[in-house]
């Protein structure tokens, strides 16, 4: 069996090129890769596609995210659902840089986002909805009446690179997600050519993790990185 398991975060991004798309889960909190997103930063990659439901909380949140690597200059254009803080005062790096023409938005309802992954980790060559039917979302996009109803058809969303974090993963790479992990993690994790996972706790032999509490198969995984108990978890930008 492969080894899976890398040393350093360094090491995880080296490969990274310019023009890379990368899928980054976007729900705050434990369910972000904040030490992947921080390599990347520093190992430099430009250009990037980045697919994420939200570009980053801005300078309002503390915690290093997506924002910082579209703050950085890295990235040319954000598939995302929101290009917009929920309040005025509160514009992200994201919002500011899109007004001034300096990255590219593409805007899709939460929902479709969620589902173009899915095709793509799925085999699925596309698929209707009727979410932004009669809106600008709907511009230059095939429709087709179902059953009475118009819908849109969608075409999967494939990445390069995903950047994953679970809260335990096995030398195969079989993970276990916790709380908010479990939105966009798992098909985010199916959905790219090279998947990058950061882990939160020890990462086990094959067999301890209970098969029914194994959330996404390590068939899909290429490397394991353990995240350190000492030190600033958040910016290892800052180590070595």
């Amino acid at each position: 069996m492969r080894n899976k398991i890398l040393p350093n975060f360094n090491l995880g991004v080296e490969h990274i090129e310019d023009g890379s798309t990368i899928m980054i889960p976007g729900f705050a909190g434990p369910g972000t890769p904040r030490n992947l997103i921080a390599a990347l930063i520093k190992q430099g990659a430009k250009n990037l596609t980045g697919i994420s439901n939200h570009p980053g909380a801005g300078p309002y949140d503390d915690h290093l995210d997506l924002g910082d690597l579209i703050k950085n200059g890295q990235v040319c254009k954000m598939i995302c659902c929101f290009t917009a803080a929920p309040h005025p005062s509160q514009a992200t790096d994201f919002e500011i840089m899109n007004e001034k023409g300096q990255i590219e938005g593409e805007i899709l309802p939460q929902g479709t986002l969620a589902e173009r992954i899915r095709a793509a980790a799925s085999g699925l060559g596309g698929f209707y909805t009727q979410a932004g039917v009669g809106t600008e979302l709907a511009k230059g996009k095939e429709h087709r009446l179902i059953d009475g109803k118009e819908y849109l058809l969608e075409y999967p969303l494939h990445a390069d690179y995903a950047f994953i974090r679970a809260y335990k993963a096995d030398t195969f790479g079989n993970l276990q997600f916790r709380l908010s992990q479990r939105n966009f993690n798992p098909i985010m994790a199916m959905a790219a050519k090279t998947t990058i996972v950061e882990v939160e706790t020890d990462i086990v032999p094959v067999g301890e993790i209970n098969p029914d509490q194994i959330h996404t198969p390590g068939i899909f995984i290429d490397h394991i990185i353990r995240i350190p108990d000492n030190g600033i978890w958040d910016h290892p930008i800052y180590r070595n």
